[in-house]
């Protein structure tokens, strides 16, 4: 049979991302790709260290992002993404901003982070208020409350997994009941919008079921990377009925979108990726609890764990959870 009449593919545009090296999640990345866009995926290199506040200092250190996107610049990428929550927001506002621009001095592409598109997606949909959802140590959380604090936005509550490996292996039931935990109405009142931080964990499929039963939008660590970077582009990612994606699927009078918390809006930089706020402001006492608990019990701040008992995990992997 003669194709030559067909003339070959279509056009790609690409993405160019760089992902830590334990990253197991490349199909949920490309699940909310349009396509006619690919992507360019690279991966730090190994390192012998769990997820911690350690490992997100060595996976985002500029030279190894800029080897990182040192390889993706042979495909031509138009846009540089960095795919780690934990990795772009160890370094505060100003650190992700310095990882951003240092990545688009290797790549001369614009750069986004995880974190940094974050802060953007909580612009896009006027949060003031957040609850979050991760998947970390209490240390690792209690890091992202601060990044979240000093762009002006009040953490209303939180729960965590305390994990350090195998991330992807939580069950979707795991994130709904982490979910509802963290936007359980508490004394810092209700969220605007909930937050699943961490671009291992698996969120695409639970985010149209959280958003219709919390009514409020839901943005995970994945989907707001991929928005960002597709942003960039001037096109926009895919996904159902998903608030971030699909304007009609926003709620506009959810609890929690009444009052405000009066704090500073950030600004995003379309140009680099990096968000700073008018005024940063100092991060507020953690709101996650500090008290003891019972093994293998997961904490949520402000909400009495199954046993009563409301403190903070081990920093050491929960054998049996992953």
């Amino acid at each position: 049979m003669d194709v030559s009449f067909i003339g070959g593919p279509g056009p790609q545009r690409g993405v160019g991302v760089v992902a830590p090296f334990d990253f197991a999640l490349d199909r949920e990345l490309w699940r909310w790709t349009p396509d006619d866009v690919s992507l360019h995926l690279t991966r730090t290199p190994y390192v012998p260290v769990e997820v911690s506040l350690d490992l997100a200092r060595l996976i985002s250190e500029h030279e190894t992002l800029g080897n990182a996107v040192s390889t993706l610049t042979a495909v031509g990428p138009e846009v540089v993404a960095y795919a780690c929550t934990s990795g772009s927001f160890v370094g505060g506002v100003l650190g992700e901003r310095a990882m951003c621009e240092a990545m688009s001095r290797t790549g001369a592409v614009p750069a986004v982070t995880t974190s940094g598109a974050l802060l953007e997606a909580l612009v896009e949909l006027d949060v003031r208020r957040v609850a979050l959802v991760t998947p970390y140590t209490v240390s690792v959380t209690r890091s992202l409350e601060q990044y979240v604090a000093q762009a002006g936005v009040t953490v209303t509550g939180c729960a965590y997994m305390g994990l350090t490996r195998q991330i992807w292996r939580v069950a979707y039931r795991e994130v709904v009941d982490m979910a509802r935990r963290a936007t359980a109405r508490g004394r810092l009142g209700a969220a605007d919008a909930l937050f699943l931080s961490c671009t291992n964990l698996p969120t695409y499929d639970v985010i149209p079921q959280l958003e219709a039963e919390l009514r409020i939008p839901v943005i995970s660590a994945n989907q707001v990377t991929m928005w960002a970077a597709l942003r960039r582009l001037g096109t926009r990612a895919v996904g159902p009925y998903q608030a971030l994606i699909d304007t009609s699927a926003r709620v506009t009078t959810g609890p929690g979108n009444e009052t405000g918390t009066g704090a500073e809006a950030v600004l995003p930089d379309r140009t680099s990726g990096a968000v700073l706020p008018r005024n940063p402001v100092p991060p507020p006492a953690p709101v996650l609890p500090d008290g003891p608990r019972a093994p293998g019990v997961q904490g949520a701040q402000g909400v009495p764990d199954a046993q009563g008992v409301s403190g903070v995990p081990d920093e050491k992997q929960q054998e049996g959870w992953t």
